[in-house]
């Protein structure tokens, strides 16, 4: 498995431009053992959680079409970017793929670098968590930030992309550890009953995304937000890309029809970065072959060069 060739980052160079014009795909390089600090991108080339639940399938291949709307961004402020390559799926074999992801996860940040993981079906997280857990196994004072229309609490008798956070919190339990979430732009349209009970059980904390439509319920959610940063040692933030407006970003398998506006995404995850404390961070559901005009890889793009500069 993960045998695809890696990614070959090229694109535009301003030869006769003054002055620095550096690009992503000038100044990523391939992750070695050697490798520290900054960030490091791990593709998770996989959706069979998306087929599990239900979704949409196609998000294979957001990890690449990510890259390639990276590649010509403009580098400014960046740290050092490294490239660790995918995480990619047999038939049926997610548990699989998401033990790998952990390892990736995991080896990032040993050495003391940022990994940004590329996906993906939103499964993802469950592999991100496990990765962070290996290395800060004391989860107490953890807290899970998800920018995302759905809970994902969800209960099935094979895990999916619905239920991470519903997996991160039954290890919590297990290890007698707090389990801290907070989730931002829950849509009451996208939720059922059970989902929103099984939030208040477990002392998960959302915010609702009618009420992330303006600047002046933004700022109460950062607020609230601001509390939860100032009580934790570590983040882990994670980036469902349905949580914006069907619009902005169509790629995805369940496109929103309110969803939360990208100017306002972007404050939240800025807090977040500048927190200092984030130590793993994911964009999930990218889904290019449901895109138009490759719109919602260009806004991952733009996501993920957010987080890179915030983590510098």
């Amino acid at each position: 498995m993960d045998m695809a060739p890696p990614f070959e980052w090229s694109g535009r160079v301003d030869a006769e431009e003054t002055g620095v014009t550096t690009r992503w795909h000038q100044h990523v390089r391939a992750a070695t053992t050697r490798s520290t600090g900054g960030v490091t991108l791990i593709g998770f080339a996989v959706d069979e959680g998306v087929r599990r639940n239900g979704g949409r399938p196609g998000a294979t291949r957001g990890p690449v079409s990510l890259r390639h709307a990276l590649c010509n961004l403009p580098v400014l402020g960046e740290p050092a970017v490294w490239d660790a390559g995918d995480v990619s799926c047999g038939k049926g074999g997610l548990e699989d793929a998401q033990t790998r992801l952990a390892a990736r996860v995991a080896q990032a940040i040993q050495h003391k670098s940022l990994p940004l993981v590329l996906g993906g079906g939103h499964e993802m997280a469950w592999g991100t968590f496990q990765g962070i857990v290996k290395k800060r196994p004391d989860t107490n004072r953890l807290l899970v930030v998800n920018l995302d229309a759905h809970f994902d609490l969800r209960t099935a008798a094979q895990a999916n992309s619905g239920t991470p956070f519903r997996q991160m919190h039954d290890w919590c339990v297990q290890h007698q550890q707090a389990f801290n979430y907070r989730a931002l732009g829950i849509s009451r349209f996208a939720n059922t009953q059970a989902l929103f009970d099984r939030a208040r059980q477990i002392g998960a904390r959302y915010w609702l995304d009618e009420h992330l439509q303006d600047a002046g319920g933004v700022h109460d959610a950062q607020q609230a937000l601001s509390l939860d940063l100032a009580h934790c040692d570590a983040v882990y933030l994670t980036v469902c890309l349905d949580v914006l407006p069907g619009a902005q970003a169509p790629g995805v398998s369940a496109p929103a029809t309110l969803g939360v506006p990208l100017a306002h995404v972007e404050r939240l995850i800025d807090q977040v970065m500048a927190s200092g404390r984030v130590v793993a961070a994911d964009i999930a559901e990218l889904c290019p072959v449901l895109d138009r005009d490759c719109i919602t890889s260009r806004l991952a793009a733009r996501l993920a060069a957010r987080i890179a500069r915030g983590a510098a």
